[in-house]
This record gives structure tokens, sequence and C-alpha cells, in this order.
């Protein structure tokens, strides 16, 4: 006999589940959008973001010095919320990705660039820029499940049942 508890769990996880299979991509995508708005924003005003001047140095750099690091400054605050708006209005998405991708291969050329400037310890302990880096890898991977969705993909509740796992 079951308890309670237990057969209202088996009641409400279906309906739960079928609630994050059905808004879980559009507030991921729109929750990403906000990170990359607020954070391309504060690139605008010289000084408020962190990632800042290794982020200005690494496109300076990249460009072979024809971007001051002031342009680099502007040209990455545009970007940042360009990607930022098109996740959040859920327009122009395979443009917007292709942008993020763009972007985000840029966040990472600084660890073979400045390694000294991303790790106090090569390879095992990044600073605080080297961390910033590396949680990019889950940007990286909300842009590939939103991505997934582009074509009309969607998250599904339940498994179809041939892809029911056994026990």
């Amino acid at each position: 006999m079951k308890t309670w508890w237990l057969r209202l769990y088996h009641r409400v996880d279906p309906l739960l589940t079928a609630w994050m299979a059905r808004h879980g991509i559009t507030l991921l995508r729109i929750s990403l959008g906000v990170v990359f708005f607020w954070f391309g924003v504060l690139k605008f005003f010289p000084g408020l973001s962190p990632a800042e001047g290794l982020a200005t140095r690494t496109i300076t750099t990249l460009s072979l010095g024809l971007l001051s690091a002031d342009a680099a400054r502007i040209l990455l605050a545009t970007l940042e919320t360009l990607i930022g708006l098109g996740l959040m209005v859920g327009l122009y998405l395979r443009a917007t990705l292709f942008l993020l991708f763009f972007q985000m291969l840029g966040t990472i050329t600084p660890i073979f660039l400045f390694p000294a400037e991303v790790f106090y310890r090569i390879p095992y302990a990044p600073t605080l820029e080297g961390q910033y880096i590396f949680k990019n890898m889950v940007l990286i991977s909300a842009g590939l499940v939103i991505g997934a969705t582009v074509r009309g993909g969607r998250l599904v509740a339940e498994p179809l049942p041939s892809e029911r796992r056994e026990g």
C-alpha cells in the first residue's frame, strides 16, 4: 500500500515534468538573453565589467592591433547586447546563435594567448578571470540546447515507448 506522499508524488511529478518540457527552453533562452544583455550593457561603461581588461586585450591582439582597447570594448558591448536582445525577443535565433558561438570562441582565446592571467597554476587553478572563461562552457551548452529547437524541435516529458528503459 502506497503512502499518501508517494501517491501525491506520482500525481504531481508528471505535471511538473510536462510543465518543464513546455516552458524550459523558453526560460533558458530568456535567461541566457538577460545574462548577455546585462553583461553587454555593462561594457558600454568603462570600468564596470570585471572582464573588460582581458577581453579588450584579447580583441586587440586578435585584430593585430587594428582595434584599440576602447573600440574593442564598444564592439564587444554591442555584440553581447545584440545577442541578449535576440535571445530575449526570440527573433532571428539562427543569426543570434551564430553571433553567440562566434563571441564564445573569442572568450576562450585568452586561455591560449594569456595563460598567466587565466591560471594561478597552469592548468588546474584558474584565476577569477579564468573561472569567468570556464563558466562559458555552460553558456555554450545552453546555446546548443536552444539551437536544437530552432527548427521546431521540442522537449518531451515522456520518452516514446520504444525509448523507455526497462526496470
